[in-house]
C-alpha cells in the first residue's frame, strides 16, 4: 500500500504545485509526497477508508500555502482539484482494468503486487496532466 502511495502522492503534489503556480522544486515535492503517503498509510489504520482524504486535503493546502508560498485561494483550488483528479483517474483506471480483466475490485486488490500495479496508470495520468498543464499555461513554473 505504501509503495503505491508514494508515487501517487508525489504525482498529486506535482499537479497541485502546477495548478497553484508554484515553481516545481522537486526536493519539496518529493518530501511532501512521501509525507502525505505516510500520513495516509497511518491514518487509514485507525479511521474508516475515505476519511483520510479530508486530512490529506488540509495538509496539502497548508503545505502549498506555507512551504510553497502559494496564494491562499489558488492553494485551496489546487488541493481540491488535484485530489479530484486523483479520484477521477483512479476510477477510470480501475474501471478499465476491471473491464479488461473481467475482474472485480476485490480480485484486483487481493494481491499487494497487483494492487500496486493497478494504481500505476493513474499516477502516470496525474504526471502527464501536470506536465501538459505546466507546458500550456502562460506563466511557466519550471
Amino acid at each position: 500500500m505504501i509503495f503505491q502511495g508514494i508515487p501517487e502522492q508525489i504525482a498529486m503534489v506535482t499537479l497541485a504545485f502546477v495548478i497553484a503556480k508554484i515553481p516545481l522544486k522537486w526536493g519539496k515535492i518529493i518530501l511532501l509526497g512521501i509525507s502525505l503517503a505516510l500520513i495516509t498509510y497511518v491514518v487509514r489504520m485507525f479511521i474508516p477508508f475515505g476519511a483520510h482524504t479530508l486530512l490529506i486535503m488540509i495538509v496539502l493546502f497548508l503545505a502549498l500555502t506555507i512551504l510553497g508560498k502559494g496564494e491562499l485561494s489558488l492553494s485551496l483550488i489546487a488541493s481540491l482539484t488535484s485530489i479530484l483528479a486523483l479520484v477521477i483517474f483512479e476510477f477510470a483506471s480501475l474501471s478499465l482494468l476491471m473491464f479488461i480483466t473481467n475482474g472485480t475490485p476485490e480480485t484486483l486488490f487481493a494481491n499487494p503486487l497487483k494492487r500496486t500495479i493497478v494504481g500505476e496508470p493513474n499516477v502516470l495520468f496525474l504526471f502527464i496532466t501536470a506536465f501538459l498543464l505546466n507546458k500550456y499555461t502562460k506563466k511557466r513554473v519550471i
